[in-house]
């Protein structure tokens, strides 16, 4: 029998708000490069954030998602267009390629593509000149730069389903780094909770439980996402999770009345990492657009401002350059 789940300790304040940079500087390049990574840490950046999901060999690689069909030049492979086929992951539908169907070596013949085409045209110059790193190469990065990685484990349970799971391999990894514990510049993150309170007893770095503004996690654990940000929903997470990572329309703290999540988690022990800070006008709110290009950037500064000033001990953002001048002006 596993052991009983038992709080953690609460950890000290740290320093300032963290800044995570979402799948690198993915503003400026496309995501999950060591391109975007480099950059990330050129701008200022605390954290990168790999998502980590599988090869068919075993091997983690950073991709935002197994299926690779958009973030990758697959589809002009020939001597992959059998393996195109349609799966059910987490109850959704999707048709494309996947992690788990290609070995480390022949995912290292494809070369990146923005995710975002539409969005950051400009992004789209990089389009072919990058491969995809393993999460070993992104470790190896950042401990180069001295920066701390946050990976976040994809579909664990649906992997594990496969026959890949990838909790003790992505620990296996930090270990091998020499992170394995609450010191150490490691945060993993999941919206799933089985894994994370599986991962609670095999590492001792921290662990964040990642919250959306609809749905619930995909293991089942929780009914709903609303009811794990309550505050009753917070004293469980509490039990083995250092903090959360919740979507910032959660938290809402640009507009006038605010949620009262910030509070109810430090009440419950837990640091708040919200995400994601964007610059373009289309993901953000009306009142900081400028103009009315949906690709043109707005104040995401003022945006930013606003949730430091609420409270935040963290955010993710695409773009850590305007996410640092915020955090200096503070």
């Amino acid at each position: 029998m596993p052991e009983p789940l038992s709080a953690p300790p609460l950890s000290p304040a740290l320093s300032k708000p963290v800044l995570i940079a979402h799948r690198g500087a993915s503003g400026y390049r496309p995501e999950h490069t060591l391109a975007a990574y480099e950059l990330a840490i050129e701008q200022g950046a605390d954290f990168i954030e790999p998502d980590v999901v599988p090869t068919k060999d075993g091997h983690l690689v950073a991709r935002h998602e197994n299926d690779i069909t958009e973030t990758t030049d697959v589809a002009d492979h020939p001597e992959f267009a059998a393996r195109k086929t349609t799966k059910t992951i987490d109850g959704e539908q999707h048709s494309g390629w996947f992690t788990e169907d290609f070995t480390l070596a022949e995912l290292k013949t494809l070369r990146a593509r923005e995710r975002l085409p539409m969005l950051r045209p400009d992004n789209r110059h990089h389009d072919g000149q990058f491969a995809i790193p393993t999460f070993a190469e992104v470790i190896a990065l950042a401990k180069k730069h001295g920066v701390g990685v946050y990976p976040e484990t994809k579909h664990p349970t649906y992997f594990a389903s496969i026959g890949l799971p990838t909790d003790d391999r992505l620990v296996a990894e930090l270990q091998a780094a020499g992170w394995n514990s609450a010191g150490a510049p490691v945060f993993i993150q999941s919206f799933e909770v089985k894994n994370l309170q599986h991962l609670h007893r095999i590492t001792k770095v921290r662990l964040i439980q990642l919250m959306d503004a609809k749905g619930a996690p995909a293991d089942g654990a929780a009914e709903s996402y609303a009811g794990m940000a309550t505050p009753a929903g917070l004293r469980e997470i509490a039990r083995y999770a250092w903090g959360i990572g919740p979507n910032k329309d959660m938290i809402r703290a640009a507009e006038p009345s605010p949620a009262p999540l910030i509070a109810d988690a430090h009440r419950a022990g837990l640091r708040v990492h919200p995400w994601t800070f964007r610059a373009e006008n289309f993901f953000l709110p009306k009142h900081l657009w400028s103009g009315m290009d949906p690709r043109a950037h707005g104040r995401l500064s003022d945006e930013i401002a606003a949730y430091l000033k609420a409270g935040v001990d963290g955010f993710f953002t695409d773009f850590p350059d305007i996410g640092v001048a915020a955090r200096n002006a503070e």
